[in-house]
């Protein structure tokens, strides 16, 4: 690329002119501001005390050497200590044709034999069903999948299913008590919905228990632990573990609802797994690593039986691994997973993305593991990310005031419609070719306007904001892939233009130069992005370019172009920005419709 091609060039001057040896690392290029005449810069301070000579010299120095070594730049000026390259128009004029065609510009391979990045998302519980924020971390773990394997990374993509404790008891005793035998088929609610809301109707019940032991004198922390309700469910808890029959029937029958409800939902976000583990069969292999702890003497068990993890030497606290009835906690089935993964897998990394309330957690997971002797401790990485807020504040699950992931999709693709409606530009669609037009929209808002923001930040989500047509926005996006296919669909059909024949060299206006240029940044953006695990920086740079084209469309006759080598040349440009936004939106994992 042409960036490194200056950047050795200025290295390569730097010895001839100033014998300065292996300059290339301190020699940085960005782009030229856009007050600035030029494509790229570099600041000359760096090397003015060895030139033993004033910036302005070094500069202009350092330009005419490189102009006379590259054909490709064409020209360049100095401002104070900072020198400015402009590239020659027969370089951006040949990049764009070079990729003009190439389907996989901007995507790097990975290699099957290499060790794998293992990405941990979703997670979910089976008590309830996925809600707004599942999804941030379901699209922000599959786009991480997607981004890191754009970069050449071998992944694999697994779900860790929160299938047993407490809260799962807590649903299913609420349906023992309350349920009257009521199934999915007999209430048509989808599986995941039904024990969700028995999982807010025991909640409701056991508040009235807590609030009338209180009413009575007791404290509330001893009346929240003597509640009926709970202590019933700290007996169903035990039993589960004790292997009893009739609880582990219910537990696996309303599971199997759950999982049937997920699977639906999973269909409609366009996410899924390459393995799928469950608690239920790793917290066992955790309570052996605990047990290990406690021979190796890392571990101590407290006068009650339950067994600790002391971490005050770290900074953090004394940390619960095993309670004093022998149930076990979230951190034992982590760690039994965690090993369990590496055994399988051989990771080269180990990706859990868990939103940041748990930051304390997987620091304490790592330093547990290491204590337990695992020397792949340090592969643990916690991609933590904000949580997701409505106008109205945070979701609660146990009181019911979440916003269904279901519902939300239902609710994106009637906006879609409805707004699609009002432009009327689809008539001549079938039905089924509508309703997968809307489905698109919808999924593309929703992802983009989620995916756009920075993963460590906490987000508010506006769905009425996320899927207007204008501005930063995947329905945006995706109406300008549509206008470039139905150009490019009518250059090579009613112009009869050759997109695989050569074009010659044209000069370049500056509307077509931003848009050259911001294609030959998708390479460095990509692994910008992987480096930084954040799908926002795809997402904001797809925007970018969609931007630059409407404004160079807005300036440019295409198709009216007399001159064809012009033409070829400006129909080469469209079909490459048409090819990077589907690669670039098919990272965030968002289809772009070919019509619209």
């Amino acid at each position: 690329m042409i960036d490194n091609k200056i950047q050795q060039a200025v290295a390569d001057a730097l010895k001839k002119l100033y014998n300065i040896d292996n300059a290339i690392d301190n020699v940085v290029i960005q782009k030229t501001k856009k007050e600035f005449s030029g494509d790229y810069t570099i600041v000359v301070f760096p090397f003015v005390k060895q030139a033993h000579k004033s910036p302005e010299a070094v500069a202009n120095e350092l330009g005419a050497a490189v102009k006379e070594s590259l054909d490709e730049v064409a020209d360049f000026n100095v401002i104070k200590g900072f020198l400015n390259f402009t590239v020659a128009d027969s370089y951006w004029s040949a990049f764009a044709d070079k990729i003009s065609c190439d389907n996989n510009y901007g995507i790097k391979h990975a290699d099957p034999s290499d060790a794998p990045v293992v990405i941990e998302y979703s997670s979910p519980n089976t008590n309830k069903p996925l809600h707004l924020g599942h999804i941030r971390n379901n699209l922000l773990g599959w786009s991480v999948s997607q981004l890191l394997a754009a970069n050449g990374r071998n992944v694999k993509k697994v779900n860790l299913v929160n299938d047993r404790g407490i809260h799962i008891c807590k649903s299913m005793l609420a349906w023992l008590r309350y349920g009257n035998g009521e199934t999915p088929e007999s209430s048509g609610i989808k599986g995941d919905h039904l024990v969700g809301k028995y999982y807010v109707e025991f909640d409701k019940h056991y508040k009235a228990e807590v609030k009338q032991l209180m009413d009575s004198g007791v404290e509330e922390e001893q009346a929240k632990k003597e509640a009926p309700l709970m202590v019933e469910a700290q007996k169903m808890l035990k039993k589960w573990e004790d292997g009893d029959k009739e609880i582990r029937s219910l537990w696996e029958k309303m599971n199997s609802w759950v999982y049937a409800g997920f699977d639906e939902t999973y269909k409609r976000m366009g996410v899924g797994f390459d393995k799928i583990y469950y608690e239920s069969n790793t917290y066992l292999l955790g309570k052996e690593l605990v047990q290990k702890g406690l021979d190796m003497g890392v571990l101590y068990r407290k006068d009650d039986g339950s067994v600790w993890c002391d971490l005050t030497d770290a900074g953090l606290d004394q940390k619960l691994l095993l309670r004093k009835d022998g149930t076990s906690v979230y951190m034992t089935q982590d760690l039994g997973t965690a090993l369990l993964r590496q055994q399988e897998f051989g990771a080269d990394q180990l990706i859990y993305v868990v939103g940041n309330e748990q930051d304390y957690h997987f620091q304490v997971l790592k330093i547990v593991l290491s204590r337990l002797g695992f020397d792949w401790a340090d592969k643990v990485y916690h991609l933590s990310y904000g949580m997701v807020e409505l106008p109205n504040g945070k979701m609660k699950s146990r009181e019911g005031t979440v916003v269904d992931a279901d519902d939300l999709i239902d609710e994106m693709e009637k906006t879609a419609e409805e707004m699609c409606r009002e432009r009327g530009k689809n008539d001549d669609m079938t039905p089924e070719q509508l309703k997968e037009l809307y489905h698109i929209l919808a999924l593309g808002a929703l992802k983009y306007f989620i995916l756009k923001v920075d993963p460590t930040k906490t987000m508010l989500f506006n769905p009425a904001e996320s899927i207007d047509f204008n501005g930063n926005t995947g329905p945006f996006i995706q109406y300008t892939y549509a206008r470039i296919r139905s150009i490019v669909r009518k250059a090579t059909g009613e112009k009869g233009l050759d997109l695989n024949s050569n074009a010659k060299s044209v000069a370049v206006n500056d509307k077509e130069r931003e848009v050259i240029k911001l294609l030959h940044d998708v390479r460095s953006t990509v692994s910008q992005a992987a480096a930084s695990f954040s799908p926002a920086m795809i997402a904001n740079y797809t925007y970018d370019l969609a931007k630059a084209f409407n404004s160079f469309y807005q300036d440019t006759p295409i198709l009216r172009e007399n001159d064809p080598d012009r033409m070829l040349f400006l129909v080469k440009i469209c079909n490459a920005v048409s090819l990077t936004i589907k690669n670039m939106m098919s990272i965030l994992g968002i289809e772009v419709p070919e019509r619209m």
